[in-house]
């Protein structure tokens, strides 16, 4: 209950600080909606009934109180429900943060463990500097690599390696279920259309999960390193255990802890940073959305999008804190 009540808090002073920035940017969501050439009674007109004439402290008591109702407000752009737009988008950020994360622990995790247990040795080194090359690239220079390298030049080529964008063919057709493709094409039975999903899957997630399995990679071999030296590690050993057992069995477990936290700190980002590649991918989600809304000054959508990421951002690491019990027995919550 203690943390459900700190989530609580922690959600409303993010709405809170999130409509006073958004509010303090410059120009005029009226006029980005109605156009320069509005007259200034329509642009006063559309502003009472946005009630934007009204002081700051209504307007802000006026959307906490709609905000507990369930009601996110409505987009200045297409008068949608933010709610709508927000599960209509959010299914595609989803798919997209499961892969590049499934992409990042499946490569990052078996990295950082050979690394410890090759510690200072060639492979070592490469492992660590590709994490720190991994670490250091631009998110959209990445993107724009993997497209030219993987999808155009084999094109020019005559070969269609990889899609550059969107989520599935045109020439399938799934019933929307979850919304996310891959697993709607499952439950429909069609498995070349989940093929097609996921391949035009792989690229993006490549891209959004290079530098969390940098971090991952680096985490892993730092927190092995400390529990190889551990005693009970050498107990293990002189008992003749075989060194997969001693590394997975004994080493691993015990070093799961600030894995998993760095795990549950890149979802978060991940859903919420993804911005960049939706862009470069032309992904239909959230973070494309929030740019696009960003780009038209949309202040309940922005705020929508921040309180949709503050929100799974919260819940992701609260959920990884109960993790910590199952992974370490010496961890109870009381």
């Amino acid at each position: 209950m203690k943390r459900v009540v700190r989530l609580i808090l922690v959600l409303l002073a993010i709405t809170v600080a999130s409509w006073a920035f958004v509010s303090a940017i410059p120009g005029d969501p009226v006029v980005n909606r109605l156009g320069e050439h509005a007259s200034p009674a329509q642009v006063i007109a559309l502003r009472a009934a946005l009630g934007l004439d009204r002081p700051w402290f209504v307007q802000l008591g006026l959307y906490l109180e709609h905000l507990g109702q369930g009601d996110l407000g409505r987009s200045l752009d297409d008068e949608q429900p933010v709610a709508t737009k927000l599960a209509q988008y959010f299914p595609a950020t989803v798919e997209l943060t499961v892969g590049a994360l499934i992409f990042a622990i499946v490569v990052g995790v078996p990295v950082g463990i050979v690394a410890a247990v090759r510690q200072r040795s060639a492979l070592d080194s490469l492992a660590m500097s590709g994490a720190l090359l991994g670490v250091s690239i631009p998110v959209f220079w990445l993107g724009w690599m993997l497209i030219y390298i993987f999808a155009v030049l084999p094109s020019q080529l005559g070969f269609d390696l990889f899609p550059i964008s969107g989520r599935i063919s045109l020439a399938y057709e799934i019933p929307a279920r979850t919304h996310l493709i891959v697993l709607d094409a499952l439950l429909a039975g069609n498995v070349p259309a989940a093929l097609d999903a996921l391949h035009h899957l792989v690229l993006p997630a490549v891209t959004l999960g290079t530098i969390p399995l940098a971090i991952i990679a680096k985490i892993t071999r730092s927190g092995m390193i400390d529990v190889m030296r551990s005693d009970y590690i050498r107990t293990a050993r002189a008992k003749g255990l075989s060194q997969r057992a001693v590394v997975v069995n004994h080493a691993l477990r015990n070093a799961l802890v600030p894995i998993l936290t760095v795990i549950g700190l890149q979802t978060g980002l991940l859903l919420g940073g993804a911005v960049l590649t939706e862009s470069v991918f032309a992904w239909p989600g959230v973070g494309r959305l929030a740019f696009d809304a960003i780009s038209n000054r949309d202040m309940p959508l922005i705020n929508g999008c921040i309180l949709l990421f503050a929100t799974v951002f919260v819940i992701v690491n609260t959920v990884v804190d109960l993790l910590y019990a199952a992974v370490n027995p010496r961890i109870r919550y009381n």
